[in-house]
């Protein structure tokens, strides 16, 4: 990985350098989502994220039904407020 140094203008503006803005086929108009991570500035293209989610949901075995499985833990949450 190689660290390079970017500069915080006046309006809190970034430039991403070309190089890197090719390499992560990010072109005008490309929206970025950014959250902070244990203190750091993380940057995802909308596909990226995408990526990242489908290979998640992939590890997930066939017979496992998420969809129940978060209506059986609102339940529980449910029923535990309501004591």
């Amino acid at each position: 990985m190689q660290a390079i140094e970017l500069s915080v203008g006046k309006q809190g503006r970034i430039v991403i350098p070309a190089y890197l803005r090719k390499q992560l086929a990010i072109k005008p108009g490309s929206q970025l989502l950014a959250w902070v991570e244990d203190g750091r500035l993380v940057m995802e293209t909308k596909a990226q994220l995408w990526n990242l989610v489908h290979k998640a949901c992939n590890k997930v075995p066939k017979d496992v039904d998420l969809t129940q499985e978060l209506i059986n833990e609102r339940r529980e949450a449910a029923f535990i407020e309501n004591k």
